[in-house]
């Protein structure tokens, strides 16, 4: 089946910058794992985490034996990087405590018993139209109702929007999903194209732009022929067919693909005027508009190799992973790794009573004939990582003197820049940890300059006293 475009018109087609490095790992979105979104059982109870979110962490707003409505707001910061957290089920608040997240931290969560009754709080109604022409109100709006990129970085939306006020006049839509297995924001494409839209649209008028790229890998045709259908040309919103590559959705290449910018090192997408938002929090800001809905409800891809059926399904913030794959069928065997987020980038989880947060695209499951892992991992010295790598950084080099713990160097070398695609490691024929130890060295030098911070301050507190 094939659309024309509203009045019979077909886009002009975006003339794209090829991308440096990536890779082509087998994209694993068959028809069977593609499957149509459907809805599962509210849990018995929810853990609702107060950091959801790039920035400061919530402070509850609510205590024990409170009784929460839908949608009601439970958690709030003042801080401006931030974003409230809001209940995603009506009923009893039976905790206030850490609880472990999908971080491996313990983090201040909110345990609500589960009423089943989704009784609404007064909060979640439409907003008023002339509000919807206002770019201030609708980042106002944006923040009130917490959403966050919800692609899994989990940037709070209205930050990004105010912050590039004056900077911005490129806004890019990431609709590539490149990460193999992912489905569930194409499913929203395909059944939700008209809602998505108008979350778009509300999207450009809060950056204050008349135009955006929807950009979309071309292994999803139909959706981007759907998207035209239903008027995206007319409302300032341009598709544009990706390269099936990846890391082809990761933000700072995505920008090189569509305008030919490049994000200097240590820089945001702000500097070269650029935009880029996730397509579940394009429609998370519809829904928020016109519905009411806080960031409370993502589509989650349920699949891998140890599943017994591969699924999209809605799943409400703080439901517990063991809750899902009840109801979603279980194991087809005894899953070895359990990853939420994608197999490139999402973290390994070591407890199923950890809930899905606001950026749980997916939970992908393997099982034990899938482990690739080797005793001892021996770099070979092939620069295949150096090929991969999507930032033109130099993992081999990286990974080296982040083994020695030099500093010096890995600054040097940009290790902060590396975006922890896994291009590297997937490539990578002697199966190093070159991920990982990326992400570790960014933690050792976050720990570096704090302590250089520190002894600053503390020696110019020294100097004033005396």
């Amino acid at each position: 089946m094939s659309f024309e475009t509203k009045g019979g018109v077909q886009p002009e087609a975006h003339k794209i910058t090829r991308s440096y490095g990536g890779v082509h790992p087998a994209d694993k979105k068959s028809p069977a794992n593609a499957a149509a979104i459907s809805t599962i059982a509210q849990p018995p109870q929810v853990i609702i985490p107060m950091s959801q979110h790039i920035g400061a962490p919530c402070t509850p707003i609510v205590a024990v034996g409170d009784e929460v409505k839908l949608g009601q707001k439970i958690g709030d910061s003042p801080k401006p990087v931030s974003a409230p957290i809001h209940a995603s089920v009506s009923g009893k608040v039976i905790a206030i405590e850490p609880r472990l997240n999908s971080m491996g931290n313990m983090v201040t969560s909110v345990v609500i018993q589960n009423d089943g009754k989704d009784s609404p709080a007064d909060t979640m109604v439409p907003t008023p139209a002339e509000d919807l022409e206002d770019p201030e109100k609708i980042a106002a709006l944006i923040r009130e109702a917490g959403i966050v990129g919800m692609g899994g970085a989990t940037f709070p939306t209205a930050f990004k929007i105010t912050s590039g006020w004056g900077k911005v006049d490129t806004v890019i839509i990431n609709g590539a999903e490149c990460e193999p297995y992912i489905t569930s924001d194409h499913r929203t494409m395909l059944e939700h194209p008209v809602e998505l839209l108008k979350g778009i649209q509300l999207i450009m008028k809060a950056c204050k732009v008349s135009h955006c790229y929807f950009a979309i890998e071309k292994n999803k045709q139909f959706a981007i022929d759907l998207l035209n259908f239903k008027g995206a040309a007319a409302m300032g919103i341009q598709t544009v067919s990706l390269p099936c590559r990846y890391p082809q959705g990761a933000e700072k290449t995505l920008i090189h693909t569509i305008t030919g910018r490049e994000v200097p090192p240590g820089g945001l997408p702000a500097a070269v005027g650029c935009a880029v938002f996730n397509t579940f929090t394009s429609y998370s800001v519809y829904r928020a508009a016109y519905e009411g809905w806080p960031a409370i409800e993502r589509v989650v891809t349920v699949t891998g190799s140890a599943i017994a059926e591969s699924k999209n399904v809605k799943v409400r913030v703080g439901t517990p992973m063991s809750w899902v794959f009840e109801q979603t069928g279980g194991f087809a065997k005894t899953p070895w790794k359990i990853i939420m987020g994608g197999p490139m980038m999402g973290l390994a989880q070591y407890d199923l009573n950890v809930p899905c947060g606001k950026g749980t695209a997916s939970l992908v499951c393997f099982a034990e004939d899938e482990d690739k892992t080797v005793g001892e991992p021996v770099c070979i010295r092939c620069g295949q990582c150096v090929q991969a790598c999507p930032m033109k950084l130099q993992p081999i080099y990286m990974y080296m003197y982040e083994e020695k713990g030099d500093i010096e160097m890995m600054k040097k070398l940009n290790l902060t820049d590396c975006v922890e695609c896994g291009a590297c490691t997937y490539i990578c024929p002697g199966r190093l940890h070159l991920t990982h130890a990326f992400k570790t060295g960014k933690a050792k030098i976050q720990a570096y300059d704090a302590a250089l911070k520190a002894r600053a301050e503390a020696a110019a507190a020294k100097k004033e006293a005396n």
